[in-house]
């Protein structure tokens, strides 16, 4: 039995150090972004925005995997590709990652990492980058990558998530979250329900400490973890003050809070309104970009998060896979909306979805939104 638990042992603990120093990457870009105007955010093809944090992450995370899993030969499935990056024009921008990439992995020693000898060259990061493609699949083992999620709150100086899971043999074995602005205590949100956000309160210095955190959690262990993020020249020791994290008791749905995406691009909110309506939601939604989502029901900050995609909107696995896990094993219950459990088997997407997402803070509440789901379908506008 001790064998099967420390099986994903060395693992989880590198992710776990691996997004604490992604987070700390990421928390200096958005100080940069938000603080004077730049051309470091560009579009995608799909319009969503991308920064040079995302490029910085996933290459950060790619070197730090393959070199701490020596020996292996490790599968990443991650957003982000090198295509912008070599192009002519974007010479200034592959140099701010370069940059930036160094700047975070220099910073390795503090988080018990080895740093690399020397500073990685062009080439080696844009190899680190390039080697994120794998598709996943029922087979393997795949380390599945979020760089940035909730890019469009990032840029913002809003909510946003580092995402790293890890998946063998088709089954989510582990997931790690990192939220840089998502406060250590409930008590030091601000839910601002006219712009339907969620953001810190000003920090004052004595609890400045507690301004973001790293939850994660091992499929099994019904055990889920937050640890605070590392500030000023602090040094990362496991544990970190690390404390246990469970969802919320509450099952009577006039009591939920439910999120839901701020983005209307892919998600339903008429249809979310309209059922969180039917079930006595009283509550304004809590609109929260990325997978904090999923942090705040594994916390107890909010019990419902619901998301029905508008048609020909597929689900990626990067935008779930370690939020799930956690909800799990702190006690919650997600399935897609017909109560089946969500597939990471099948590649890049989420295939055979039921209509929706819907993560809940126990089975009660989430019998309840099932039920209202199947009444109120056939007269939606999905």
């Amino acid at each position: 039995m001790m064998e099967e638990k420390d099986k994903y042992g060395k693992e989880l603990d590198l992710a776990v150090r691996i997004v604490h120093m992604a987070c700390s990457l990421c928390q200096k870009v958005q100080q940069r972004l938000v603080s004077k105007a730049s051309d470091q955010v560009l579009a995608k093809d799909d319009d969503s925005p991308v920064t040079i944090a995302d490029w910085s992450v996933q290459a950060s995370v790619s070197w730090l995997l393959s070199e701490f899993l020596e020996g292996q030969n490790v599968s990443i499935v991650a957003e982000e590709d090198v295509q912008t990056l070599s192009k002519s024009d974007a010479a200034n921008l592959l140099a701010a990652v370069v940059n930036t990439v160094n700047e975070c992995l220099a910073e390795a020693p503090k988080y018990g990492l080895q740093c690399p000898k020397k500073a990685l060259g062009t080439s080696k990061i844009l190899e680190a980058i390039s080697r994120c493609k794998s598709t996943g699949g029922p087979t393997g083992r795949h380390w599945v990558l979020d760089p940035v999620d909730g890019t469009l709150g990032f840029v913002r100086g809003d909510q946003y998530a580092v995402a790293l899971a890890l998946i063998e043999e088709g089954k989510l074995v582990f997931g790690v979250l990192g939220c840089p602005n998502y406060p250590m205590k409930k008590e030091l949100l601000n839910y601002n329900h006219q712009r339907h956000q969620t953001m810190p309160k000003s920090p004052t210095p004595s609890d400045i400490w507690e301004k973001g955190c790293v939850m994660y959690a091992r499929r099994g262990s019904a055990q889920a973890w937050m640890q605070p993020l590392i500030h000023g020249d602090s040094k990362f020791e496991w544990p970190n003050s690390a404390s246990l994290i469970q969802v919320s008791p509450v099952d009577d749905p006039s009591l939920a809070t439910f999120c839901e995406p701020v983005e209307k691009a892919n998600s339903n909110h008429l249809f979310t309104a309209g059922l969180a309506n039917s079930m006595g939601l009283k509550k304004q939604p809590m609109r929260v970009h990325s997978m904090v989502k999923y942090a705040a029901i594994a916390r107890g900050d909010a019990e419902v998060f619901m998301k029905f995609a508008r048609s020909g909107y597929k689900e990626k696995i990067w935008d779930h896979a370690a939020g799930v896990v956690i909800v799990e094993e702190a006690g919650g219950v997600v399935t897609d909306a017909g109560g089946r459990p969500l597939d990471f088997s099948r590649g890049l997407y989420l295939e055979g979805l039921d209509r929706g997402i819907i993560a809940c803070s126990g089975p009660t509440l989430h019998d309840k939104i099932i039920g209202a789901v199947y009444a109120s379908w056939d007269s939606s506008n999905l």
